[in-house]
């Protein structure tokens, strides 16, 4: 099972607000087999606790630390929002929901934000006609 695979990447969403972001996104989750239909809670949990929003129109929920025993095997979805979600007062135009199993968020968390550090790549993937495109700006979903 891939981390990102095109099954887990839904363009052109609309959002209405942050939360249905998280539970779109987690929703994906759940229904590719990564994580328990608790873990959408866990990563809504995780909002009230810190915010998710990384900078340059991306917001990344995930889990909290007791969320291991929901996961069943690292994920990440990925929602294009072309028009943009309030994401705390900020604009997020993608929205990539992660699920770590043992310690692999780090290493997911930290290649996902050296990719979005680069707000040519964000536009690449607002843009983005098909998962593949999206997909290439992850470098094939190797994350």
């Amino acid at each position: 099972m891939n981390i990102l695979d095109k099954s887990n990447i839904r363009l052109n969403v609309k959002l209405n607000s942050k939360e249905e972001a998280i539970k779109t996104a987690g929703q994906i989750l759940v229904d590719n087999g990564y994580v328990q239909p608790q873990y959408i809670e866990d990563m809504l949990a995780r909002e009230e606790v810190a915010c998710t929003y990384i900078g340059n129109h991306v917001g990344i929920p995930h889990g909290i630390c007791k969320s291991e025993e929901r996961i069943k095997a690292s994920g990440i979805s990925l929602l294009q929002v072309p028009e943009g979600v309030n994401y705390d007062g900020e604009t997020a135009y993608v929205i990539i929901g992660i699920a770590g199993k043992n310690d692999e968020h780090i290493e997911m968390l930290g290649k996902i934000a050296i990719t979005c550090s680069d707000v040519d790549n964000i536009e690449k993937i607002r843009r983005a006609k098909t998962a593949e495109e999206i997909l290439d700006v992850f470098e094939n979903g190797d994350l």
